[in-house]
């Protein structure tokens, strides 16, 4: 007689017999819905200017910006993560290209929602070290530290800028203790209760960001580390993750993604607001690097990470591969 419930009688590679069988019983879909673009935009360029840490990714002008963004909209993402990169002699102490309405991520906001309207969401990097002279995520004091209260008061009004430009998401990054609650309270104070927060909630400070730098003309000397958090610790995500909800968090997320999978798996199952999480330029870099030498298959490597986030816990994921891997889900 066979026994059901261990071999013979249960043989689970039954469910696995055909590509149908394995879409019909996948646990995990990914969908172009998840998917959020993050894109670079540059001043004072005529052209799109490789970002050689990256292959196949541009610091764009404002015109190529604007057909990436109706490119994504047409893929059926989600979203449009922009990071704007001044001029070298704009930036200053205090960032003031961030706050400024003509800087180049107000500009770059009101082109993409010019282009696409409601159809993808603009989102915003809102964080200072793209814009500072010293590559910090916020002022400075007298001793060269980040300040942390002065800073909030120059988030708040990036925040109110972003917003005013167009954008429907604000993306605080800048891992600033309070950092939420002052931007919720800004972006209210002008009238704009429907501009959304995603909270940086567990921003590590990580080796994977190196393309990155290159990628914003970062001028940072120095580390964040003290004020990103320490790769070592779990139990401090969930703390910044109570405070970010206690203080209006719309969304939370996760960044860097693959190495801090356990990290986004406890965040997910402890909320029930949307978790996204980013898949940073180390990590896309790498995937590109082995693919050109012909050590990995390239498009299973991409689908296979972001299936891997899906899983985790992750409703929305940044990857730098959204448009392409929309086009290969679809």
């Amino acid at each position: 007689m066979t026994t059901y419930g261990s071999f013979p009688g249960t043989r689970p590679r039954r469910l696995r017999t055909t590509p149908v069988m394995r879409r019909m019983v996948a646990e995990t879909r990914l969908h172009p819905a998840d998917l959020i673009l993050p894109a670079f935009v540059r001043e004072g360029v005529g052209e799109p200017v490789p970002i050689a840490a990256m292959p196949g990714v541009v610091q764009h002008t404002r015109d190529s910006l604007k057909k990436a963004a109706a490119e994504a909209a047409a893929a059926g993402i989600s979203g449009i993560m922009l990071f704007g990169v001044p001029e070298e002699s704009k930036k200053d102490a205090l960032g003031t290209p961030g706050t400024d309405p003509d800087g180049i991520l107000q500009v770059a906001i009101r082109d993409v929602r010019a282009e696409v309207g409601d159809e993808l969401l603009v989102m915003s990097d809102l964080c200072l070290d793209e814009t500072t002279d010293h590559g910090h995520c916020g002022v400075l004091d007298e001793q060269g530290r980040v300040d942390n209260d002065a800073t909030l008061e120059r988030y708040a009004e990036m925040a109110q800028v972003q917003a005013d430009a167009g954008a429907h998401v604000v993306g605080p990054s800048g891992m600033m203790d309070g950092q939420i609650g002052v931007i919720r309270d800004a972006l209210d104070q002008i009238g704009r209760e429907d501009v959304a927060v995603l909270a940086y909630t567990a921003k590590y400070a990580s080796a994977f960001y190196g393309p990155f730098r290159e990628a914003v003309g970062s001028s940072l000397r120095g580390d964040r580390k003290t004020y990103q958090q320490d790769p070592a610790n779990l139990r401090e995500s969930m703390r910044e993750l109570a405070l970010d909800l206690e203080e209006g968090a719309d969304m939370v997320m996760v960044k860097p993604a693959g190495p801090y999978l356990d990290v986004l798996a406890r965040v997910a199952d402890a909320v029930d607001v949307p978790v996204a999480a980013y898949q940073i330029s180390g990590e896309y870099s790498m995937i590109e690097a082995a693919a050109e030498k012909g050590w990995i298959d390239r498009e299973r490597a991409i689908l296979e990470t972001l299936t891997g986030i899906r899983r985790a816990g992750a409703r929305n994921i940044l990857t730098y591969w959204a448009v392409e891997a929309a086009r290969m889900l679809r």
